[in-house]
């Protein structure tokens, strides 16, 4: 039988799965925690938390793995993770994706950087840092980013039956999608073979950070301002929509661009940038200057509204966003 390699106070070994919306990190929970317990004879629990149900909204995954005759009783999130799966490395943006991690616990990246260049991105005081480029392989096997980052989590966790799960994937594939099998059991194992590894050890000194809630608001009796004032509306404007995007986003080319406004059109965040020019004649028109990637949250309806291909789909590199983006001119209101 096999052995749990850790656990907590109450003999649990806890994973957190950290994604947005149309990942499938939810799906992958299930499919681990079924994976632990018919296939290596743990008692086991998967349970997620998250918002709207939408794509790019966050969400959480938890499983909980202990031994047989241990009984499971606690269905809190894990705030105590020995291994935190991060399916979308511009989490970290917005949300601590490292909170409550041990100093020998596993955060698993999925990200095209090295494990150096991650560490202080998530900010890790220490532990090990493991990357694979699960959106990279899945669109290589024209296939889903949770398949790849179920076999960098299988590579954690060999206390798992590798395959058995492949067993999984195939008995729920099969039925419904039998063209996605071959693809998705690729993927699996291209997330296995392809993970990197990097330990940082924790600096003398220093200690590793406590466990933040992140069901906390942020506002409450005791931290509202005095009468109640929303000092942060929340305005739409405010909003940084790129964790939202899954590895594509639309490249712009001004020379292919006739000024149509149909890419506006398709558009549902108001991503496009226009200036008022004087056309050939003189008559002043709206010209297209270019994407406020603030705003995009990369779903595309835009590259496939455009006549001309002036909008193309490419997958997103690192810093991409930032340097063509073309901000928004807004006339701010002040107060005096």
């Amino acid at each position: 039988m096999a052995i749990l390699p850790k656990q907590n106070e109450l003999g649990f070994f806890e994973i957190r799965l950290e994604s947005i919306g149309g990942l499938g990190a939810n799906l992958a929970g299930k499919m681990l925690a079924e994976a632990g317990v018919v296939g290596s004879g743990f008692n086991g629990v998967s349970f997620s938390s998250y918002g709207s149900e939408k794509k790019g909204s966050p969400v959480k995954a938890h499983i909980r793995f202990c031994d047989i005759d241990t009984n499971i009783r606690d269905t809190t999130p894990v705030e105590r993770p020995h291994i935190v799966g991060v399916f979308h490395e511009n989490l970290s943006k917005t949300i601590n994706v490292i909170s409550g991690i041990y100093e020998d616990s596993v955060v698993l990246v999925n990200s095209s950087k090295t494990p150096e260049q991650l560490k202080d991105k998530i900010k890790l005081a220490g532990g090990t840092l493991a990357v694979v480029d699960a959106t990279g392989i899945a669109l290589e096997e024209n296939n889903r980013v949770n398949m790849a980052m179920l076999g960098g989590l299988f590579r954690l966790c060999d206390f798992l039956d590798f395959e058995h799960m492949k067993g999984i994937i195939r008995k729920s594939l099969e039925k419904k999608y039998p063209q996605a099998v071959d693809p998705a059991l690729r993927t699996f194992q291209r997330g296995y073979d392809e993970v990197r590894f990097q330990t940082f050890a924790l600096p003398e000194g220093v200690a590793m950070p406590e466990p933040t809630r992140w069901d906390v608001p942020a506002l409450g009796y005791a931290t509202q301002p005095i009468g109640g004032m929303i000092v942060n509306p929340g305005n739409s404007v405010l909003k940084d929509l790129s964790i939202s995007r899954q590895g594509m986003m639309p490249h712009f080319d001004e020379e292919k661009c006739i000024h149509c406004a149909a890419c506006d059109t398709a558009c549902p965040d108001f991503c496009f940038v226009w200036e008022e020019q004087p056309d050939k004649k003189g008559r002043p028109q709206m010209f297209l200057q270019g994407i406020d990637y603030q705003y995009c949250k990369g779903c595309l309806k835009c590259v496939v509204a455009c006549p001309t291909e002036a909008l193309a789909s490419e997958r997103e590199t690192d810093g991409y966003g930032d340097e063509h983006r073309v901000p928004h001119k807004f006339e701010w209101a002040a107060a005096n």
